[in-house]
Order: C-alpha cells, then sequence, then structure tokens
C-alpha cells in the first residue's frame, strides 16, 4: 500500500478571475488534513506533517495567501502559527467544530489576526450557532442540493461573510456557483481554466520558438542563440532590459546581444527567456498571464527534475523541459496544437506526448497534470511505472515552485533603472522596440 505523502496546492479565483489564494492539499499519513479516519494514528500523523511544515514553510509557502486545513491535534501544538497571519487562513471542518476544545484554539487564533474558514459549511444548528466565528464559509458544491447551496449562501451573505465554492470540477458547477454569486471557487475546472487565450499572432511569426529549442541544446551554440535574438525585436529588447536592470548591477550598460549573453550567461538565459519573452508588454502582465507564465515555467521545471529519477526514457531532461514548458501553448496561440507543434523542431516523443499521451513520455506529462490536479490514486501509479520514487515527488515540486518564485520575484524587480553611475560614459543612441501588441 502506498503511504507517501503529497502536498500540492491550488488556486482560489474570485469572480473576476483574480487568485485570492490557494487550496493547499495534501495526502498521505491517513490523510490528516482532512477528516481522520484512525484517528489512533493521528498524533504520529500531525508530527509528520508539523515537522514537514516547519522545515519547508518559508520557500514553499511565502508571497501567497495558503487556505490550509487543521486537525484538533495541529491546532493543539500551534502549527498554524508556524506561518504569518497575513499569509494564513486557518480552516477546520466538522471534526474541529464537535470537538470541546478545539474552537477555543481556532478563537484563539482569530484574536491573533488570523483568517478562519470552515469546510462544508452544513446548514444544522452546530454550524449555525458559530458562522459569527468564521470569515470564509466553504461549500461543497459537488455534494449539495442546489436549494440548501443557495440558502448557506444566502445566510452568509447577509452576515458579512465570504462564500468559497469548492468541489467544482466541471463547466456544471462553475456556472451554478456564477450564479448564486459566490466570492470565489477552487476546484480541479477551477485550477485547468486558470487561464484566459492569451494568444498573440506575432509568437508564431518570432523567432521565440527556435530560442527554446537551441538554448536547451546539451551543447548550445552561442552564436546561433545570438542570431536568433539579434532579428527579434522583442527579444533583443527584452534582453537588454534584463541585463542592463538593477538585478545585475552594472557599471556600464550593455548595448549588444553578444555582450548581453556573456553577461547573462547561458544557465539564466535559459531559465528567463520564457518569462523574458512574454512578460515586456505595454499593458504589463496581469494576474491571469502571471500565473499562466508560472504554470508553463513550473511545469518545464517539474518535468526536467523527475527525469533525475524516471527509468527508461526516450528524451533527454532538456527534451522534457520543452514538454513542459510547450505544454501550455494552447493558451498562448489560436491555432490546434497538432499544427503548432508542427513548426517546432522538437523530438517526435514530446509531440505524441503532448498530442496523444502516449509512450512514457506522456505518462511523465500525466504525471505532472495529475500532481497539479491532486489526483493521488493516478500520481502514484504512474511514479510507480516510471520508476520514480514516490517519497521524492513533494520536495521536488515545491523545489520547483521556489525556482520559479525566485526568478519570477528577480524578473519583477528587474524593471527598475540601474542606479546612476558617478561618471557615465556617453549614452548610446535609443532604439525603440515594439513590445508585443496586447491581443
Amino acid at each position: 500500500m502506498n503511504n507517501s505523502k503529497y502536498i500540492v496546492r491550488q488556486p482560489i479565483k474570485d469572480l473576476n478571475g483574480k487568485i485570492i489564494g490557494y487550496e493547499i492539499l495534501y495526502h498521505g499519513e491517513n490523510q490528516a488534513y482532512s477528516s481522520i479516519e484512525a484517528p489512533s494514528n493521528e498524533f504520529a500523523a500531525a508530527d509528520t506533517i508539523y515537522s514537514f511544515l516547519t522545515q519547508n514553510t518559508d520557500k514553499l509557502f511565502k508571497g501567497s495567501v495558503s487556505f490550509m486545513t487543521f486537525t484538533t491535534t495541529l491546532l493543539m501544538k500551534q502549527t498554524p502559527k508556524i506561518f504569518n497571519s497575513t499569509d494564513l487562513v486557518v480552516q477546520v471542518d466538522d471534526s474541529v467544530i464537535i470537538h470541546p476544545l478545539a474552537m477555543h484554539f481556532v478563537e484563539r487564533l482569530s484574536k491573533e489576526g488570523y483568517k478562519i474558514a470552515v469546510n462544508e459549511f452544513q446548514f444544522s444548528p452546530r454550524y449555525i450557532s458559530i458562522i459569527d466565528k468564521f470569515d470564509y464559509i466553504k461549500i461543497n458544491f459537488k455534494d449539495g442540493s442546489d436549494n440548501s447551496i443557495r440558502n448557506v449562501v444566502e445566510l452568509a451573505h447577509s452576515m458579512g461573510k465570504q462564500c468559497i465554492a469548492t468541489g467544482i470540477d466541471d463547466e456544471r458547477l462553475y456556472r451554478q456557483a456564477f450564479a448564486m454569486n459566490v466570492d470565489a471557487m477552487a476546484g480541479r475546472y477551477v485550477a485547468e481554466e486558470l487561464f484566459t487565450t492569451v494568444h498573440n499572432s506575432s509568437y508564431l511569426q518570432s523567432n521565440f520558438f527556435r530560442l527554446m529549442v537551441a538554448i536547451t541544446e546539451d551543447e548550445p551554440d552561442v552564436e546561433e542563440i545570438e542570431r536568433i535574438i539579434s532579428t527579434d525585436a522583442m527579444l533583443t529588447y527584452s534582453l537588454l532590459k534584463i541585463v542592463n536592470s538593477g538585478y545585475f548591477a552594472l557599471r556600464n550598460r550593455a548595448t549588444e546581444v553578444h555582450q548581453a549573453i556573456v553577461i547573462m550567461g547561458l544557465g539564466q538565459l535559459r531559465q528567463w527567456i520564457y518569462l523574458l519573452s512574454m512578460g515586456n508588454s505595454d499593458g504589463g502582465v496581469d494576474d491571469s498571464q502571471e500565473e499562466f507564465l508560472k504554470l508553463s515555467f513550473t511545469r518545464a521545471t517539474f518535468c526536467s527534475e523527475l527525469m533525475r529519477y524516471a527509468k527508461n526514457m526516450p528524451i533527454t531532461r532538456n527534451d522534457a523541459y520543452l514538454m513542459g514548458m510547450f505544454s501550455t501553448l494552447n493558451f498562448l496561440i489560436a491555432a490546434p496544437m497538432e499544427e503548432i507543434l508542427a513548426g517546432i523542431p522538437i523530438s517526435q516523443h514530446v509531440k505524441e506526448a503532448l498530442l496523444a499521451h502516449s509512450g512514457r513520455c506522456g505518462m511523465l506529462y500525466d504525471l505532472v497534470l495529475c500532481y497539479e490536479r491532486a489526483d493521488w490514486t493516478a500520481i502514484g501509479s504512474l511514479a510507480e511505472t516510471l520508476g520514480i520514487p514516490v517519497d521524492q515527488l513533494t520536495n521536488t515540486y515545491f523545489h520547483c515552485l521556489e525556482e520559479v518564485g525566485n526568478i519570477w520575484r528577480q524578473l519583477m524587480g528587474s524593471s527598475e533603472p540601474p542606479p546612476p553611475e558617478p561618471a557615465p560614459e556617453p549614452a548610446p543612441t535609443e532604439i525603440s522596440f515594439p513590445g508585443p501588441t496586447p491581443s
């Protein structure tokens, strides 16, 4: 039996599509973040969870609001205090509500500034009597009836509480929640429909795809990379902007593509080029586009890192990186995936994985998708088939999230102009490069 622990986060969106936080889903050790099927094991499970969070919270969950469920034992261990009150919404369920002492800990956390949410709110006396203690009311739309759900939403709103619809796993439930005017939604459909299509036909005409392939070769050809960038105004502009930012703190401005590549190095260029190619539109990066960019890079990094463990794979880590990166192209370009991939010089195994989920590459791609969806059964089965140790999945996943977060913070902080030099050289002639046209 698979007793491994998995932790994944899924977005919670308001009705305008803005991310208000992330649901932290936990599986393993008797599912100790949800209802406890074996109470005698809860203390051991709580110790495991407490230890994991203590060691990883700073790097795993910073920079976003986390909605996380805590059992009575975890509350008694004061586990929520690992997080800052501004970064955490403490979720509780029926096991806490019926416990004679647990709500005392919840009330104390509320007084200390933590927001409180209740999972699967029920229209019953014990829930109604304590509704004033909650900031968020979470309602399971998948299992409830329309009338009971509507009553809960109306009651919560009448008392100034925010309603979050959970279990939104298909379009019907999405439309139902939207019609009932909930404040936010979470579920597989919400996660997968996170992004509006941000396609722009200029990307098909640009050198972006050629550059991605060239820079992920085992032995990148610097001259070829320089040639590709130099013939694309958008990429040239983006590269010079990032290299001349305060992050690199240059004494003299870089004015040539070759000079910029040498300064940045292929390692950072490989990591940043996809974000750079999309992050410089005149209108900036909105929430949906930001999440799209992060997802693309996270999938790429996750696929590549899992290749360290996968057995008998017909592709390289670089190919796996491209597979994850290009998996989101259907959000970027208004064209069938088959047509998009036909014009990109990538491995046939990768194309078949993205189009048909076939072969061992398709299994690797599916493993990444299943982890995003918190499909616990499929995660274990696919990892075992690929020869990937299941106990490496969570640490690998959050290592990738940390890397993406770090790069994103560096990128978003890169727009600040470099500090003035005491004796600047004559400024080069400014050339205005057009940015991508917002779709």
